[in-house]
């Protein structure tokens, strides 16, 4: 079972997307197998997708439509179904913690109740999706619970429909790193942290062996932004969690954002003492022998990747 939610659940198909705000990637499996089949990238202009949790995300259907049917067509398959993948700011990721875990029949309104006072729209407009997350002393539990604006969520599945295929799952690009590395072995160890470089915003994800422990999602202003939120991060499983360093820290996404990747890694072990290693997803799918599998490829599929991989975790 994947530890974590997706806004829609049902059996992944074996075509991910991933909307992204300056690309859209798309990613199939050979049928019944885990052996990547075909991929496609294709860049989207800047201002045509603009994430966030409140507000208009997709500026020019058209454009976006356009894109994926391109994606499509290069991926040499037009799928009737596919697994998808939004920005992490189109959504309100949170833990939710219960010391004391209340009866399935009072849990759904329970969690409801608690993240409508958190949510920057009203509760009657927002789709609402969560799992069981790590367990406490005494028996309680964490829930990881994801929360987004209903028409923003239908507003990228309408890009899919007009692409000629139903969006069957939705989930967050972060959530679906975190499957593609837990999925590849990274689930091993004690706590690891994942660091997710998006083209706007950065997401910090503490992890502990497979449950998520810890997330944080901010967008990147100015260049100490990704700094700052590395320092707040380790300082948090320092003090409050009271954990030991990082067992692993896995860096995603950079080369996707336009950065510096040396840079990145070079800043993130001499602040936090680990050697920094990229996420990838060749643990648990192969790539066709044609496919070259560079790192800038890996960083771009990892997110489409891994929703479909999302429900062999066990």
């Amino acid at each position: 079972m994947s530890p974590l939610p997706s806004l829609f659940a049902s059996a992944p198909p074996s075509v991910g997307v991933e909307i992204a705000a300056d690309r859209i990637s798309a990613v199939s499996l050979v049928a019944g197998g885990s052996t990547v089949a075909s991929y496609a990238t294709e860049r989207l202009a800047p201002g045509v997708v603009t994430p966030g949790v409140n507000g208009t995300n997709i500026q020019d259907r058209a454009a976006v439509t356009g894109a994926l049917r391109s994606a499509f067509d290069k991926l040499g398959t037009h799928p009737r179904r596919v697994a998808l993948v939004i920005p992490d700011t189109a959504a309100k990721l949170s833990l939710l913690r219960f010391e004391k875990v209340p009866p399935a029949k009072d849990l759904e309104q329970l969690i409801r109740w608690q993240v409508r006072k958190a949510a920057p729209f009203k509760p009657e407009e927002s789709i609402v999706s969560w799992v069981p997350g790590i367990g406490l002393p005494g028996g309680g539990r964490e829930f990881i619970v994801t929360q987004a604006r209903r028409d923003i969520v239908e507003s990228y599945e309408a890009v899919c429909d007009e692409a000629g295929a139903q969006a069957g799952v939705v989930d967050l690009a972060t959530l679906n790193l975190i499957n593609a590395a837990i999925a590849g072995g990274a689930g091993t160890d004690s706590d690891w942290l994942l660091v997710h470089v998006a083209y706007d915003y950065a997401t910090l994800a503490i992890v502990r062996a497979t449950d998520l422990i810890f997330v944080r999602t901010r967008a990147l202003e100015t260049p100490g932004d990704l700094a700052d939120l590395v320092h707040q991060t380790s300082m948090y499983h320092e003090d409050r969690l009271e954990s030991a360093q990082f067992s692993r820290v896995i860096l995603a996404g950079a080369h996707q954002a336009g950065m510096s990747v040396d840079d990145i890694r070079q800043n993130l072990e001499e602040r936090l003492g680990v050697r920094v290693e990229p996420l990838d997803f060749r643990g648990s799918a192969s790539l066709r022998e044609r496919i070259k599998g560079s790192p800038d490829l890996i960083d771009s599929l990892a997110p489409a990747l891994g929703i479909i991989l999302r429900e062999r975790i066990a």
